[in-house]
Parts: structure tokens; C-alpha cells; sequence
């Protein structure tokens, strides 16, 4: 445990930081499932409405530093491609 007043108040912060960023990066997980549930109910309206309201999201997770910005893009693209392929097997 930490000694100093300033290590205890450093390590309560600490603890705060987690808290919401474990919030933010739970917030950014149920955002991806529900485009992850469109894509298997192959609707591609929801799926793509969803997948705007994801994005902002992930984002915002970027500037906060919860996610680097490749992975970020990785998870878009990955997505995005899915989306993608609905639309091919729909035609």
C-alpha cells in the first residue's frame, strides 16, 4: 500500500481512471455486439445503423486513449466488410 499522502492520493485516482475507462470500453463492447447481431440476423439497415452509432464511439475511445487508433480502424474495417458482404449475398 502506498506511504505517502501523495501516493494514496495518486492511487485513488488511479482507481477512479479505471473505473471509467472500464465503463467506456464496456459502453464501446455493446455498441459492436449490437452491429455484430444485425450482421447475423443479416439486416443490413440495422446493422449499418448501428455501425453509425459505433463509430463516434470508438472514436471518442481513440482520443480518450482507451484504444490506439490502428485497432480502432482494425475493428471499423472488419465491420465494415461485413456490412459489405451482406449487401453482395443481398443482390
Amino acid at each position: 500500500m502506498a506511504n505517502t499522502k501523495s501516493a494514496k492520493k495518486a492511487h485513488r485516482s488511479s482507481i477512479k481512471k479505471n473505473n471509467v475507462n472500464t465503463a467506456r470500453k464496456n459502453r464501446i463492447r455493446s455498441f459492436a455486439k449490437k452491429v455484430d447481431l444485425a450482421i447475423k440476423e443479416a439486416d443490413e439497415t440495422k446493422a449499418r445503423e448501428a455501425f453509425k452509432a459505433l463509430e463516434p464511439e470508438l472514436m471518442r475511445g481513440v482520443s480518450k486513449n482507451i484504444f490506439k487508433l490502428n485497432t480502432a480502424s482494425r475493428k471499423l474495417q472488419r465491420l465494415s466488410a461485413s456490412i459489405r458482404k451482406l449487401k453482395a449475398v443481398k443482390n
